[in-house]
Order: C-alpha cells, then sequence, then structure tokens
C-alpha cells in the first residue's frame, strides 16, 4: 500500500493534470524525475525470481530492431495502412471514434496477441504493477510532450537522454546543421491526442512497444534576421507518429526505464 501511494504521487507529480495540452515548464531528462525521497526509498521492485536478462550494447539493440523493420512485411504494411487511413481523416471519420477504432481493429489484428502478451508479461517481470492505461497516460503527459518538444525546438542534451545512440544521431543531424547555419527554431504543438498501443515486440535484449499517436504543430524555422526560411506560422500540420520505445530491464523506475529506439511520421496540412 505504501509502495502504491508513492507510485500516484509520482504518477500526479510526472504526469500532471489532465486536460488540454501545455507544454511542459521545463523539459525533463529521462534520468532525471521528481522527488527526491521517493528517490531514496526505492519503492520500485522488481519481481528478483523472474529476473536474468543480460543487457547488451545500444547498437545490437538498434540494429536488431532494424532487420526485424525493414524485413518484416506485415509490419509495414500496417504502418503504411494506418497512415493512409489517418491521411485522409475527414470531419465525418473523426467525429465516430467507433469508425477508428474499428480500422484499428481490423488492421491490428494481423499481429499476434500471443507475442504482446509476451512483451507484457516480460515488462511485468520487472515492473509488476505495469498497467497498459497507465503507460498510455505516461507517454500522453511525460514522455512524448519531453521527447517531441525537444526535437521541435533542437534541445539536443533532452533528445539525447531518451534516444538510443543510433535514434539520437539520425534525429540530431538536422538540427546540428540548421544550428551551424544559425537557424533558430520556433515551432510549437498545439496537441497531442489518439495515442494508442499498436503492438509489442519481444527483441533479444527486453520488451519492445510501438505507439502511434497525432499531433497538431506549427512548424516554423527563422534565420538570424527573423525571416522565416521552413514552414509557415500560420499553417497547421497534422503529425501521424509512430514510435518504438523500449523497457531498460536493468531500471526499476518506470519513469526512467524506457527509451526512444526508432520514430517515424508523416503530415497533412490540417484542415480547420
Amino acid at each position: 500500500q505504501g509502495v502504491e501511494s508513492v507510485r500516484k504521487e509520482l504518477d500526479e507529480s510526472v504526469l500532471g493534470q489532465t486536460g488540454p495540452y501545455r507544454r511542459p515548464e521545463r523539459l525533463r531528462k529521462r534520468t532525471e524525475y521528481s522527488g527526491e525521497r521517493i528517490k531514496e526509498q526505492r519503492v520500485f521492485a522488481a519481481n528478483e525470481e523472474a529476473m536474468g536478462m543480460v543487457l547488451h550494447k545500444d547498437s545490437k539493440w538498434y540494429q536488431q530492431w532494424k532487420d526485424f523493420k525493414d524485413n518484416n512485411v506485415v509490419f509495414n504494411r500496417f504502418f503504411e495502412m494506418k497512415m493512409k487511413y489517418d491521411e485522409s481523416d475527414n470531419a465525418f471519420i473523426r467525429a465516430s471514434r467507433a469508425v477508428t477504432d474499428r480500422v484499428t481493429d481490423l488492421i491490428g489484428g494481423l499481429f499476434s496477441k500471443t507475442e504482446m502478451s509476451e512483451v507484457l508479461t516480460e515488462i511485468l517481470r520487472v515492473d509488476p504493477s505495469f498497467d497498459k492505461d497507465r503507460f498510455l497516460k505516461q507517454c500522453e503527459r511525460d514522455i512524448i510532450p519531453n521527447v517531441l518538444e525537444a526535437l521541435i525546438s533542437g534541445e539536443l542534451d533532452i533528445l539525447k537522454d531518451w534516444c538510443y545512440e543510433a535514434t539520437y544521431s539520425q534525429l540530431a543531424h538536422p538540427i546540428q546543421q540548421a544550428k551551424a547555419l544559425g537557424l533558430q527554431f520556433h515551432s510549437r504543438i498545439l496537441d497531442i491526442d489518439n495515442i494508442d498501443l499498436a503492438m509489442g515486440k519481444m527483441m533479444e535484449q527486453g520488451p519492445v512497444l510501438i505507439i502511434t499517436f497525432q499531433a497538431q504543430v506549427v512548424m516554423v524555422i527563422k534565420n538570424h534576421k527573423g525571416e522565416v526560411v521552413e514552414g509557415d506560422p500560420d499553417k497547421v500540420l497534422r503529425m501521424l507518429y509512430v514510435w518504438a520505445l523500449c523497457r531498460d530491464q536493468d531500471e526499476l523506475n518506470p519513469y526512467m526505464a524506457w527509451r526512444l529506439l526508432d520514430i517515424s511520421s508523416s503530415s497533412t496540412e490540417q484542415v480547420l
């Protein structure tokens, strides 16, 4: 009961309250979390008998994931269908969650429920109180805002802490090029919604959860004169993101355990 009450306190501290999207007051690194008292109490307890996984280097994580993604026809077909469906979204379909859920059910059925079960079982071995809904709320209120805000504003130190090395290198390269040219990032996230747990995959190094979500973003990059060189401050883009998140099985604290292994996106201009 004590563990649960402290976890609830941490949930409220890190995840915040429900309501419209708001940028975090200060972007959080993965290795930071609120509450030294909680840290000292070490309330996050693993199932010791079930542990025993040996972690490998980041590069092996990334290479194994890349091999799976590049060579799995079903995986790529699923997200191709999902992106096309979301891109063709209109007001009528948006108003009907039943339709959206039905399509997700149909294409989601391509994946083995057994594998998802194996992934969740593996997570529960280290985090016995893991809950899918709580995880999606953690994505919505903590992981996505911190990573996405860092990405669109060019805050590389935050981004590096949340990503695997190869993932960070890919995301950081265009940001570093822009900064070298003296460009400034003025993009804004207006909203994040439709967060869904699409599938799970067991890798040699541990469990991977693939989430999809949509975000309304205004993309703007300016030069040193304040002139817009990329994007449009008056144009809202609706982005569809697919993220692969891996759980570090050596990390007991769930707010420090998830790292970004892969990111894909597509965009359409928002019709208001």
